[in-house]
């Protein structure tokens, strides 16, 4: 299995709170139910490795970087103030 489907539901807590989403906001941003997003973070079934890559890649485009550890931190420029929106600011974004 490699990295790209490994993830953690206290790795996927712990970045949605880093860029402040809710978990209705990574599935729209993973393109996954929100049922799929629950039962990753709450453990109540395996996830298919698909979704999980998935998750994973709306967190590293969002710019999460996960550590070897496996630790989730925002990685982003002095000057990037687009990864530090709220949610308003994002819905404002996204009609560009």
């Amino acid at each position: 299995m490699n990295s790209r489907t490994v993830l953690s539901a206290d790795q996927s807590r712990a970045a949605r709170a880093l860029l402040n989403w809710s978990r209705v906001r990574l599935a729209a941003k993973a393109d996954l139910s929100e049922m799929a997003i629950s039962d990753l973070e709450n453990g109540f079934r395996k996830s298919r490795p698909h979704n999980i890559a998935a998750i994973r890649k709306a967190f590293e485009d969002a710019g999460i970087v996960f550590t070897v550890e496996g630790t989730p931190s925002l990685a982003r420029s002095e000057g990037d103030s687009a990864l530090a929106a709220d949610n308003r600011q994002w819905r404002r974004r996204q009609r560009k």
